[in-house]
């Protein structure tokens, strides 16, 4: 059985993409980045937590699987989360404006029969040029808010983003070719 240690829609969908069946549980775990921890360290390290918090929560633990994962956004030096208002994602979406970033998304398996598993996928995404009047437009949608980065590439921030370097459905929220790979290698 596997469970998806997550709230994040996106994550869910796109494990329902491939076809996966799961269960949702959230793990409620400290986010907040140690001192000068570098960004890949950090998401891994998220990941593991959370997925090993849903792990021993659970009763039967001798055929489960938990998937936890954490994506950042790493711009000119700078971890981006999630933002906190609409004046913290405008602050980000001009730290992203006409430069590449990367998304980095740390993944980790949990299970009773084999050792953890963590892995991270990065990408990297380049975004056009904004004006202030873009950045505006875009925030009062209210897309930017929820989402690492303050842009979803598969929604309305699409249009910004002229090309990537790496998988997509990382940028979404979860390295669906990773973690296939990862799900297979529990299997042998």
């Amino acid at each position: 059985m596997l469970i998806l240690a997550s709230a994040s829609p996106r994550r869910k969908d796109l494990l329902e993409q491939i076809g996966l069946t799961f269960e949702v549980e959230t793990a409620d775990i400290d986010e907040t980045p140690h001192i000068a921890e570098d960004p890949t360290a950090y998401v891994r390290r998220l990941a593991e937590h959370k997925a090993a918090a849903v792990f021993a929560r659970q009763a039967n633990r001798s055929r489960l699987v938990v998937l936890g994962a954490d994506t950042t956004v790493v711009a000119r030096g700078q971890i981006l989360g999630k933002p906190v208002d609409e004046a913290d994602a405008a602050r980000m979406l001009r730290l992203l404006a006409g430069a590449t970033h990367q998304v980095i998304t740390g993944v980790a398996l949990i299970t009773a029969f084999a050792p953890p598993m963590v892995a991270a996928e990065v990408t990297e995404v380049e975004f056009s040029s904004l004006t202030e009047a873009q950045i505006a437009a875009y925030v009062s949608t209210g897309e930017p808010m929820g989402k690492a980065g303050a842009y979803a590439i598969q929604g309305r921030a699409a249009k910004f983003i002229p090309r990537i370097s790496g998988d997509y459905s990382n940028v979404v929220g979860l390295p669906l070719a990773r973690v296939t790979a990862m799900l297979a290698e529990l299997q042998r």
